[in-house]
């Protein structure tokens, strides 16, 4: 897709060396409060489950990077690609500057929609996860779904939003989105 928001903002492949970063991020209390698993995961089932999707079809995790800084991880969890959609799932370092999540969505969204030649994605969110849910929502995406008390963490259950992206919604919001970061991005 053409017209990038900030060229200096990307997805790659994640270096094997970038592991021991990515799990720091994903093991923050700030990223695990809004995870289905909320333990700290150790290096080894970090690596050996890194291991065990690296070379799937069905999985593609990237690290994000804005002006040469890695800042998140962007997964893919379960391409179709016989459907043409996947679950998708993004993270950001505690460090990330603010407007990190926008931007991570924004190439997400290209990538899905364009390398992965896909026509729809999806996502669940946890019903406290409001800012996410609003995030997603700014972006285009629905709320297909609302699984009532369907987690259980801490004695209570939680609600999760089962949320969704049409690629044809997606090319109709894109432009305006991209103007409001570039907007952003110069300030």
């Amino acid at each position: 897709m053409n017209g990038n928001a900030n060229l200096l903002s990307t997805l790659r492949l994640i270096r094997d060396s970038e592991l021991e970063m990515m799990l720091s991020w994903r093991n923050a209390p700030t990223v695990r409060e809004n995870m289905y698993t909320t333990h700290e995961i150790s290096l080894n089932d970090h690596l050996t489950w890194y291991s065990s999707i690296k070379q799937s079809e069905q999985f593609r995790y990237f690290m994000y990077e804005f002006q040469n800084v890695p800042l998140g991880i962007v997964g893919f969890t379960g391409i179709d690609t016989k459907n043409q959609n996947s679950p998708w799932a993004f993270y950001a370092s505690p460090e990330a500057p603010k407007g990190t999540g926008s931007r991570m969505e924004f190439v997400a969204l290209d990538y899905a929609f364009g390398e992965l030649g896909l026509r729809k994605l999806w996502c669940e969110v946890l019903d406290f996860n409001k800012p996410v849910i609003r995030l997603h929502e700014k972006f285009g995406f629905n709320i297909a779904g609302q699984f009532k008390e369907q987690y259980f963490r801490d004695g209570l259950f939680f609600d999760v939003f089962r949320l969704e992206l049409h690629k044809s919604d997606w090319l109709d919001i894109r432009p305006d989105i991209l103007e409001k970061l570039n907007r952003l991005t110069r300030r």
